[in-house]
């Protein structure tokens, strides 16, 4: 018999719920350890490429005067901007395949990969901007998430919506590629915002929902690897708000 949260009330041994929610919690801390580790690795490597050699490999500066202005990408800087996408569709489609010391392997790639591709916001912004971006989405996720962990209300509906309304999103973003408009930019990073705000909280409720189904395999390579795949994506939701806030709260750096 699989133990179920929905069956508390009828059962009478008060020690399986104590070991679900503990389990739970667990589960959880665990999939924030992992999210936490890998923001780390994305802006360590993120400054080392910045403040070091290594990032000669990946790009060229662009200088005006005696002032770097910015960076453009060598060939190894363009295949580390697009490959993040690479790994998303591997970890996705290969969920049942991949053994978890690969999933977790990927996972790592994945995070330093993404600090190399996001090494030119410091060209672009100042440290200080970037810091307190920074905080302010960390503060926004956290309290997001929360409710979305802590609330009672079915966020099924309004996950299904964000979901629309992200590929909606994708596609207006690749029109404005060609259209350039800054007016679209802006109705583009609001909407941004907004959705990666709202998956903060629906993706941490579908998270602990889905511990249901592991819950009867704690301890196992499955549960492991399935707090990666929602590290993964708790992850992504945090980086691509982040990167929306910063259109917002980022100082530029040729405006000092």
């Amino acid at each position: 018999m699989v133990f179920r949260p929905d069956s508390y009330n009828n059962m009478t041994n008060v020690n399986a719920k104590v070991a679900y929610d503990a389990g739970l919690r667990n589960y959880m801390l665990r999939i924030y350890n992992w999210m936490a580790s890998g923001l780390l690795l994305t802006a360590l490597v993120s400054y080392l490429v910045v403040n070091t050699s290594l990032g000669n490999i990946f790009y060229h500066p662009v200088v005006m005067g005696y002032r770097t202005i910015g960076i453009t990408p060598t060939l190894l800087g363009y295949i580390a901007i697009f490959s993040p996408l690479a790994f998303v569709l591997v970890m996705s489609f290969g969920v049942n395949r991949l053994s978890t010391q690969a999933a977790q392997t990927l996972f790592w790639v994945f995070c330093g990969v993404m600090g190399v591709s996001m090494a030119n916001i410091f060209y672009v912004y100042t440290g200080e901007s970037i810091v307190r971006t920074f905080v302010v989405t960390a503060g926004m996720f956290a309290g997001m998430s929360l409710w979305g962990y802590s609330t009672h209300k079915d966020l099924t509906g309004i996950g299904s919506f964000l979901g629309m309304g992200l590929f909606g999103l994708v596609l207006a973003m690749v029109a404005n590629i060609f259209f350039k408009s800054g007016q679209l930019g802006l109705i583009i990073n609001i909407v941004g915002v907004i959705i990666f705000t709202g998956l903060a909280a629906t993706d941490t409720q579908r998270i602990k929902l889905s511990y249901q189904n592991l819950y009867q395999y704690e301890g196992s390579d499955i549960v492991l690897k399935a707090s990666v795949y929602d590290a993964l994506s708790m992850y992504l939701n945090f980086i691509n708000l982040f990167q929306f806030m910063l259109q917002f709260m980022g100082v530029r750096q040729n405006d000092n």
